[in-house]
């Protein structure tokens, strides 16, 4: 196999006190994989200026005059995360054979590369990177993400445990993420569903650089709900089925209250009280979720773009839409 052209892929927002540090490390990775003949010596890195607020872009221009390895993308405003991920892999499956996306905080160990590399050379087109522990989490943060892992495949989701967004993917494998035209992105949630020969490469996540997190507890929260109701039907389900048994209990309710009618035993009239105000709840909830479904497909069936590339360096500095 020749060596092969690597792009990569860092979506950023509001990163301007890590981006100097992590283009450093990001530029010293790729020199010695050149030099062990692993890349290419046109291979690039590429930052994703997700509508940052700070100083973000001017940095990834001063990083582009000062040395052309350093390419970038502009949106035209916030689109979050996935979006801004996916519009830099689609820019990058132009310009490469092998694609690794990462964070810009610089928790994703870099060195994890080399082995996605002999991953992809053994065949692999997706390499997932993986949490060998969450000795760094706190207790919180450790017990809800490994909770969300298994709830989401308990979902149904077909989901990588304890897999963010670290993973390489070949050109093959980027081209068929092209088809994927869904508005609601959980690439976590789509990538599995690709195909294709894959693997894992574990490594340890170390503290954040600089900076705050992007992802607070409400911004996961709404993450995790996003990817259920994008790739699983089975909260309707639940609730269909719960609707059943409380139907069922209703009606042994019922039986029970005429017997004690007919015959003069003592009953509360509390439970039916209880029962009531948790039909209610239940059926504002069923609502809520059905509602949820429904925003879904409205948003899926008007097709707006996802993003708007505003500049693109290295190639033009046109608009684009994808």
């Amino acid at each position: 196999m020749d060596q092969p052209i690597l792009m990569i892929v860092v979506p950023c927002y509001n990163e301007e006190e890590v981006l100097p540090e992590t283009a450093k490390r990001l530029s010293q990775k790729l020199s010695a994989l050149e030099n062990q003949g692993a890349i290419s010596s046109q291979s690039r890195i590429l930052f994703v200026d997700d509508g940052s607020r700070d100083k973000t872009w001017e940095i990834i221009c001063s990083l582009h005059r000062q040395d052309p390895v350093f390419s970038g993308a502009k949106l035209s405003r916030n689109r979050g995360h996935q979006n801004a991920l996916l519009c830099g892999l689609m820019a990058a499956k132009e310009l490469c054979d092998v694609a690794v996306s990462m964070d810009a905080d610089l928790q994703d160990d870099i060195d994890a590369v080399d082995e996605m590399l002999q991953k992809y050379k053994d065949g692999a087109e997706i390499v997932y990177g993986v949490r060998s522990s969450r000795q760094t989490d706190t207790a919180f943060k450790r017990a809800t993400a490994q909770g969300f892992y298994r709830f989401m495949a308990w979902m149904g989701v077909d989901i990588v445990y304890n897999h963010a967004d670290y993973r390489l993917m070949s050109k093959r494998a980027l081209n068929a993420l092209s088809e994927y035209r869904e508005v609601n992105l959980f690439l976590r949630g789509i990538v599995p569903l690709i195909g294709f020969q894959t693997a894992t490469v574990e490594y340890e996540r170390g503290e954040r650089f600089a900076g705050e997190s992007k992802y607070p507890l409400k911004k996961m929260l709404a993450f995790a709900f996003d990817g259920i109701t994008s790739f699983s039907v089975r909260p309707i389900r639940l609730i269909t089925v719960l609707g059943i048994l409380i139907l069922c209990l209703s009606v042994l309710c019922g039986v029970y209250d005429l017997i004690a009618l007919l015959f003069s035993i003592p009953f509360s009239f509390g439970l039916l009280g209880l029962s009531v105000w948790f039909c209610c709840g239940l059926q504002l909830t069923a609502l809520g979720l059905v509602g949820e479904y429904v925003g879904k497909v409205y948003s899926e069936v008007k097709a707006r773009p996802r993003y708007h590339l505003e500049t693109l360096l290295d190639t033009s500095n046109e608009g684009k839409n994808e």
